[in-house]
């Protein structure tokens, strides 16, 4: 029998890094896994260690402890707090981007003015602080409608207003620059529809993941308020080979190369959030990590080694290295608690796991087990039901068989998952806005 490969350490414990821990699990090079803080899910796949995924110190001191040879991290905010540079400079090998690239999600502003000196097509716009209110509401009122409020730095995908009228546009000015030291981005709205690219970026080199499509809002039919995803699908059919082509050229290569002229060269994932507009694709945001839920779609199609192509960018050797994707199609739709967005119920109870078909992934995100090793909500977004398939459809079908064998209390789900990619599909076209 062969020992066991190395000793992996994936930082967070959503849904995210439960799909990340299982796509590591399964090459065949049989890494010891380690979750920090991880959940119920990741259990099952190695071991759950109770330090915080914002405890830098604690998580360098276990990285060092139990001679973690690769350290994968989930979450934006380790990563833009400093997590990868801590570790670097004790010499273990990251898998995630420096404090200064990770701005390229951690502050709008500054992935703004880096996209304009690096001609990289995104929405016209313009920052402001706190202290420049007047000026942001005379711009405020003197701009197009839509317009587009941003709230700069983190915000788990809710910090943004699309304002159809100027009096939502002046609500949403107001609330986005509350607090002191705040700044907000007003752009332009983008009209067409938006689909996610996903790169694993060595500072130099990249290689493509499978595009998808994620579904923010709440409610069917894209209504409702924004989330952090309610469910994904890969690969996204409007994502043509002439747009990935634009993407590479436009985007991902203007970005690798200037943030290394910038001095802090990209090393890990780059999430490109597209507008694909008439005039071609647009940047609406980037990602410094894997998007939740489209890496429990992105990664289950992927073929190759994950834990080699992760070691490779944390090498800055991707070189010759591809990304290979399944044939067919995988879709996420998310399991929420009742609540959410809002503040969620937690505690609730959760059926039916076991009754899940063998074909279907249940990613575990907002979960946890009680004393008596029953499993109960814990967050906004509890589970992801993943199913695979040649096609589309038959991915959504399998994957909401998973749904329908799964019960909580106040438990809901979004029933279109999937909408737009059927819609290309069967030729009918589909348009979405800027959420």
């Amino acid at each position: 029998m062969s020992s066991p490969g190395p000793t992996v350490l994936v930082v967070g414990g959503g849904g995210r890094e439960h799909a990340l821990g299982w796509a590591l699990a399964r090459s065949p090079r049989r890494p010891r896994l380690l979750f920090a803080p991880g959940n119920p899910g990741t259990a099952a796949l190695g071991e759950n260690v109770p330090v915080a995924a914002d405890d830098l110190d604690g998580l360098v001191a276990l990285a060092q402890e139990r001679a973690v040879a690769l350290v994968v991290v989930g979450p934006e905010a380790a990563l833009v707090a400093g997590l990868a540079d801590e570790l670097e400079e004790v010499g273990i090998p990251v898998f995630g981007p420096t404090a200064d690239a990770a701005r390229i999600e951690g502050s709008k502003a500054w992935a703004k003015a880096f996209m304009a000196r690096h001609n990289i097509p995104t929405a016209p716009s313009q920052s402001f602080a706190a202290d420049a209110r007047e000026a942001a509401r005379a711009y405020v009122e003197a701009h197009a409608l839509p317009v587009v409020l941003k709230a700069d730095g983190l915000a788990a995908g809710k910090g943004v207003v699309v304002a159809t009228t100027r009096e939502e546009a002046r609500q949403a000015l107001e609330w986005l620059l509350a607090e002191d030291g705040a700044t907000c981005v007003v752009e332009g709205f983008m009209e067409g529809e938006e689909a996610s690219v996903f790169a694993l970026c060595d500072g130099r080199d990249f290689v493509l993941l499978a595009p998808a499509q994620d579904h923010k809002r709440i409610g069917e039919g894209d209504t409702g308020p924004n989330t952090g995803g309610m469910g994904a699908y890969a690969p996204a059919p409007i994502v043509t080979p002439e747009v990935l082509g634009a993407v590479e050229s436009e985007v991902i290569r203007p970005l690798l190369s200037g943030m290394t002229a910038e001095g802090h060269p990209y090393r890990g994932v780059l999430y490109v959030g597209l507008m694909l507009t008439p005039e071609g694709p647009r940047v609406v945001e980037f990602n410094a990590r894997f998007g939740d839920p489209e890496a429990q779609v992105v990664l289950p199609l992927l073929a190759s080694d994950a834990l080699t192509l992760f070691e490779a960018v944390a090498a800055g050797s991707l070189v010759g290295s591809n990304a290979q994707t399944r044939e067919g199609a995988a879709a996420c739709v998310v399991m929420a608690a009742a609540g959410y967005p809002g503040p969620p119920r937690s505690g609730d109870a959760i059926h039916g796991l076991e009754g899940v078909p063998r074909d279907v992934l249940a990613f575990h995100a907002g979960t946890r087990q009680d004393d008596e090793g029953r499993l109960l909500t814990s967050g906004g977004r509890v589970l992801g039901l993943t199913g695979q398939g040649s096609t589309l459809a038959e991915a959504l079908a399998r994957a909401y068989a998973g749904v329908a064998a799964v019960h909580f209390d106040g438990g809901q789900f979004r029933r279109d998952i999937g909408h737009r990619g059927l819609a290309h599909e069967s030729g009918e076209g589909a348009y979405k806005g800027q959420e």
